[in-house]
């Protein structure tokens, strides 16, 4: 496994401190409802808020990138209203991969091919540090969650529930 990825690049580039932490992939983890982030948190030992997925979606006609915990959901409703459009719903898998470069599993919302704007929970910031995938199945790297939201030029706002 490669541990130099398109994202671990971007966040070279910014000079942007993290730790990766390679884990066992599971495929088969179930996606809804965080089944991925889930798998990786128990693989890794950690607190299931402290990793955090990162879903494509559309707001209005504007792709957006979410950051969100992989043991809460994203409220759509939520996500418009912070975004000022009017409705949001989830990208599907083949244009998120298209606009990320990633798989799904493994989509880093650093060093996207096609950047878009990123949105990320405002509660993920009370952690120390938080996981987010590196831009490959199996790969998490570790960072401090304001190192993330400045990286991304994130807009910070309740965007999910448990």
């Amino acid at each position: 496994m490669s541990k130099a990825t398109r994202a671990t690049r971007a966040l070279d580039a910014a000079g942007v401190a993290y730790r990766l932490h390679p884990y066992d992939y599971d495929a088969d983890a179930q996606a809804a409802a965080g089944g991925k982030g889930l798998q990786a948190a128990a693989a890794l030992g950690v607190e299931p808020g402290r990793v955090l997925k990162t879903l494509m979606a559309w707001v209005d006609a504007q792709a957006v990138c979410v950051v969100l915990p992989s043991d809460r959901q994203l409220q759509p409703k939520a996500l418009a209203a912070a975004a000022g459009g009017k409705a949001a719903r989830m990208m599907d898998v083949a244009e998120a991969e298209r606009r990320t470069g990633y798989k799904v599993g493994g989509i880093s919302p650093f060093g996207q091919q096609r950047p878009a704007p990123a949105w990320f929970e405002q509660d993920a910031l009370a952690r120390e540090s938080v996981f987010i995938n590196a831009g490959q199945r199996g790969l998490l790297l570790e960072l401090a969650p304001a190192d993330a939201v400045q990286v991304l030029q994130a807009q910070v706002a309740a965007i999910s529930r448990a």
